[in-house]
């Protein structure tokens, strides 16, 4: 079986992680389809919904990691999936209940990410392309992309990176977008919640910033709107 790293891009490189025995496990499960071989794609999993402590991921009935996911939370790195037309859904581990069902055909080679949204009920896979592969090395220079997360849909906030500056509805997720490395302001603002943050970039990483939160809970330190980004990877020349 090939291993998932040797499939992509020789210009990208993974944030550290063991992708060997990632792969490995994946294939090593009970599950129906993973006794197969064949191409792969590589999936990373956010819990950006505020009231959902406990979550668990599955692609086509297989579960995507061993581990489940706290809010916030996310699976660290591209997970390695089969290929195809495939069910992505979201669980509530704790009562076993679905919280949420997206579907999306993944191709050979190719990276996506899927978040969990939601509040009151109401709860929201999305999946994305991530053109990874597609983004260019620069001296001096990172990528980076956001999501809407903060649990309220009637809003539409302003975000701001750098100099950049857009309004985006709930669940909006940008494109990457390349910008001087260092350090960088981010935001986002509406008439019913405002954080801002200052992160600091890399050259050459490529990254996400979440903005993540409930409104109505602003003294609750973990569930309050806030700005948090994680690191999807490192482009090499």
């Amino acid at each position: 079986m090939k291993k998932l790293f040797e499939l992509f891009s020789a210009r990208f490189v993974f944030v550290p992680f063991l992708l060997v025995m990632l792969f490995a496990a994946a294939c090593n499960k009970n599950d129906n389809d993973n006794n197969q071989q064949g191409p792969v794609a590589g999936l990373m999993a956010f819990n950006l919904a505020p009231g959902q402590p406990n979550v668990a991921f599955t692609i086509s009935n297989n579960y995507l990691s061993n581990s489940t996911f706290g809010y916030t939370n996310y699976s660290g790195s591209y997970l390695p999936i089969y290929v195809g037309d495939r069910e992505v859904r979201s669980i509530d581990y704790n009562t076993g209940s679905t919280l949420a069902i997206a579907r999306k055909a993944f191709a050979d080679s190719n990276y996506y990410s899927v978040f969990l949204l939601g509040y009151n009920g109401g709860y929201k896979n999305i999946i994305t392309t991530d053109t990874l592969t597609t983004l260019a090395a620069a001296p001096g220079k990172a990528w980076v992309r956001y999501i809407n997360a903060v649990a309220d849909s009637t809003a539409t906030p302003t975000v701001n990176i750098a100099e950049g500056s857009e309004t985006a509805v709930y669940g909006s997720v940008s494109g990457f977008k390349q910008v001087n490395a260092g350090s960088v302001s981010t935001g986002i603002n509406s008439t019913a919640f405002s954080t801002t943050r200052d992160i600091t970039l890399e050259e050459n990483k490529i990254y996400t910033v979440l903005f993540v939160g409930d409104p109505g809970m602003p003294s609750d330190e973990i569930k309050k709107v806030q700005v948090k980004f994680i690191t999807n990877g490192t482009i090499t020349p």
